[in-house]
């Protein structure tokens, strides 16, 4: 089989590695939106807390189904530069259908459009990525995750501003236009980059590329693989605490606390902006220190700040916590992802990161619904002793990965 060799990819990719991460900024710019707009789409229909949160549930499972093929998808199609695109548009169409929508049936369909859209971004880039840097891995996946960390704090922050002027629905509308502008981007100047197709050169026939048996024997591998199936684990239940969290912070902050959208705003993105200083610090430690140190630190952190959030209830205290808590539990998002690669043989990294990204996109469609349950009968403040009880579960699989080898295997020629 024939490789990018790591002594080209990385003099011709750095500059891609900052034009894919501004990619991932816009693919998590949607949804970011979304969070901020769930409480007046809710009012709007008359919905209750459970079924609020129950669009991302929606969301979240279609993802679960989507990613796995997607990320076999991948590596079967290679045509890394024109799947970004396709990832990007398919993202942000459904957005703008929402905008016109009055049915919550409607509302679910576009959310279940979303999570299949979004999805096929990661086990893309990631690989890529990952891939034509192994020496700086963790922090050339913490830039993309940087990335991903920039949209969700900037879209808050200019929605909740354009929410005191606008509608919920014009600011919807217009939040397609950057993203059809950035998918046209990425595929005239990635479409047909060198390197973007990894385990392929460019011009290669498709007879040539991974088989479908070949993707399906992969994933047997991958199954086998105690360390990608604990990694998976531990990151379904923390993105279980990550999705509750973020379909909750608004709802409590315009519902309990009476902040306006502005204000709510603004504190996303202190949660994301904290996550996004610190993933590049954390990607650099874990490269340095070990992937397991600073992912176990940062969630047992994680667990004490979301503690002290649910004491702190509804005093003006509980904002003061949210920047402590996204710096720890948004900045090892791509930790994770570098240990996953760390782990996985290079040809199936599409499809090992849509392993993960479907096992995150359960706990995200189970962690929301769960919490609506929980508030709808308890109160939206026992759904915070409800996230630290989580994040500790994920913890506990993060402790029983085996130590990573020093090189990931092959798998077959």
């Amino acid at each position: 089989m024939t490789t990018v060799t790591a002594g080209t990819a990385p003099r011709s990719s750095f500059r891609e590695v900052w034009l894919i991460s501004a990619g991932h900024m816009m693919t998590h710019w949607y949804p970011s939106t979304f969070y901020l707009l769930l409480p007046l789409i809710g009012h709007e229909l008359g919905l209750s807390i459970t079924q609020t949160v129950s669009i991302l549930t929606c969301q979240s499972a279609a993802g679960a189904l989507s990613n796995l093929p997607g990320g076999m998808a991948v590596d079967a199609i290679g045509r890394k530069g024109l799947l970004m695109a396709v990832a990007l548009s398919w993202v942000g169409v459904p957005y703008l259908v929402m905008g016109f929508s009055h049915s919550y049936w409607m509302l679910l369909v576009c959310a279940a459009l979303v999570g299949i859209g979004n999805n096929l971004w990661h086990p893309t880039a990631i690989p890529l990525l990952a891939q034509n840097h192994p020496e700086r891995r963790g922090l050339v996946v913490s830039i993309h995750g940087m990335g991903g960390n920039l949209g969700d704090a900037v879209a808050p922050l200019a929605v909740g501003a354009m929410l005191e002027v606008i509608s919920w629905r014009d600011v919807v509308i217009i939040n397609v236009i950057p993203g059809i502008a950035a998918a046209v981007l990425l595929l005239v100047l990635l479409g047909r980059g060198a390197g973007m197709t990894v385990g392929a050169r460019p011009g290669r026939s498709g007879a040539e590329r991974r088989k479908v048996l070949d993707a399906l024997a992969g994933v047997g591998l991958l199954f086998a693989n105690r360390t990608v199936m604990m990694l998976s684990l531990g990151s379904a239940v923390r993105a279980m605490t990550a999705m509750t969290l973020l379909a909750f912070l608004p709802l409590f902050l315009e519902n309990e606390l009476g902040y306006s959208p502005a204000w709510a705003g603004g504190l996303m993105f202190a949660l994301q902006a904290a996550g996004f200083a610190a993933a590049p610090v954390s990607g650099h430690l874990s490269d340095r220190m070990g992937r397991r140190n600073i992912i176990m630190t940062s969630m047992a952190m994680s667990c004490v700040v979301l503690l002290f959030m649910a004491f702190a209830g509804r005093s003006p205290v509980f904002a003061l916590f949210v920047a402590f808590l996204g710096f720890f539990l948004f900045a090892i998002r791509a930790v994770l992802q570098a240990w996953l690669l760390d782990a996985t043989p290079r040809q199936l990294g599409g499809t090992s990161i849509g392993m993960l990204f479907g096992a995150q996109a359960v706990g995200a469609a189970i962690g929301p619904l769960i919490g609506g349950v929980i508030a709808d009968h308890y109160g939206i403040i026992a759904t915070f002793y409800y996230l630290a009880a989580t994040i500790v579960v994920a913890n506990m699989f993060i402790l029983f990965v085996p130590v990573p080898a020093s090189s990931p295997p092959e798998a077959g020629p």
